[in-house]
Formats: structure tokens, C-alpha cells, sequence
């Protein structure tokens, strides 16, 4: 498939798999973000920056803005440029590196998340992280897809949940269910 064909498929997809979440019923108000919440606002996150440009991306800073929500948030990277794009809780992290960065057991996080948003819907990458306002460190979930940009290779969006027994496995077979729900709602 050439390029400009996938990037119309890709654009495609995330707007019918935005518009199938937004029909999703209301998750408890727990405080704590939902894997469907996530995907939804990554998604979402994903489309709006396709609209917008780079220029979409100073929202995507803002920790009083939409892409915010209970404990979770949208960031963006670039995997390709090596660098923090856009992160509303550590401004201090835009412009820097990405890909050395690990987790508290060692993994290289933006390596995984790289791959994982590669993947046709995105795909969900496990690690430890420091949970904020916890001070401990916690087993965090975190989506990822690639928004295709004029004039750019791609922006990776992510962002993530704190959760003890989930699988990225399980994780990512909901994301499927997600953005094909008449193959799997019969």
C-alpha cells in the first residue's frame, strides 16, 4: 500500500473508532482512569492533532486542558527525532531525548511505546512507573498510536493507567474489540 493510501486508511479508521467510543456507557467515577478512557482520549488526541497540525500540539501541554483527565493524561513524542513533544504534567521533558529513558526496572519505555504505536490500532506497552501523588512505584499500562501529520513522519500519542492485573494481551484485544465493534458485538 503507498503512503498516501495508508495515511487515508489510518485517518479513516481513527475517526470511525473515534466515533464508536464516544457511544461507550459511563465508567464508574472512581478518580482512576478506565482502558477505555484511554483509548478514547489517545484517539481522540490522535484526530485532533491530523486536523490541526503541529500547531494542535501546544494543547496537548495543557495540564488544565481536555486531554487531562482524573489520574491519566495525553502526551506526545516523536520515535523517529528522539524527543518529548508535548507532556501537560513535566513541560521540563519537551525537547529532550525519549528512547533512553527506563522504567524503574529497567526497560526501556519510549523503545516499547515506539513499537506498540507502530502497530495498525496502536498497541498497549507494561512497565513500572512512580504513580503521581502515590510516591511509589506501580504497574502502569500505556497506549500509544502514531497521528499522521502534514508534513511530518508521524507523532506518537499516548497515555496510560495504573492497574495490577490487566494484560497488555487483554489490553490490546480490547482495542481491537474497540475499533471493529460489529466484528466482535454480535
Amino acid at each position: 500500500m503507498d503512503m498516501n493510501a495508508n495515511r487515508k486508511a489510518t485517518r479513516l479508521v481513527l475517526v470511525a473508532l473515534t466515533a464508536a467510543l464516544s457511544n461507550l456507557a459511563a465508567v464508574a467515577d472512581d478518580g482512576a482512569a478506565t482502558p477505555e478512557e484511554v483509548v478514547t482520549k489517545v484517539w481522540g488526541a490522535a484526530k485532533f492533532l491530523q486536523t490541526k497540525g503541529v500547531s494542535g500540539i501546544s494543547a496537548l501541554n495543557n495540564a488544565d486542558g481536555p486531554w487531562v483527565w482524573k489520574d491519566s493524561y495525553v502526551f506526545a513524542f516523536d520515535c523517529r527525532l528522539d524527543r518529548m513533544v508535548a507532556h501537560p504534567m513535566r513541560p521540563d521533558l519537551v525537547g529532550r531525548p525519549i528512547m533512553q529513558i527506563t522504567d524503574n526496572a529497567g526497560k526501556f519505555v519510549f523503545k516499547e511505546l515506539c513499537k506498540a504505536a507502530s502497530a495498525t490500532h496502536g498497541g498497549w506497552v507494561e512497565y513500572m512507573w512512580t504513580r503521581p501523588g502515590a510516591g511509589q512505584v506501580s504497574r502502569k499500562l500505556t497506549y500509544a498510536v502514531t497521528a499522521d501529520l502534514a508534513f511530518s513522519a508521524g507523532i506518537q500519542v499516548a497515555a496510560g493507567v495504573y492497574d495490577d492485573k490487566l494484560t497488555a494481551a487483554d489490553l490490546d484485544k480490547l482495542t481491537a474489540r474497540l475499533a471493529n465493534p460489529d466484528k466482535y458485538d454480535h
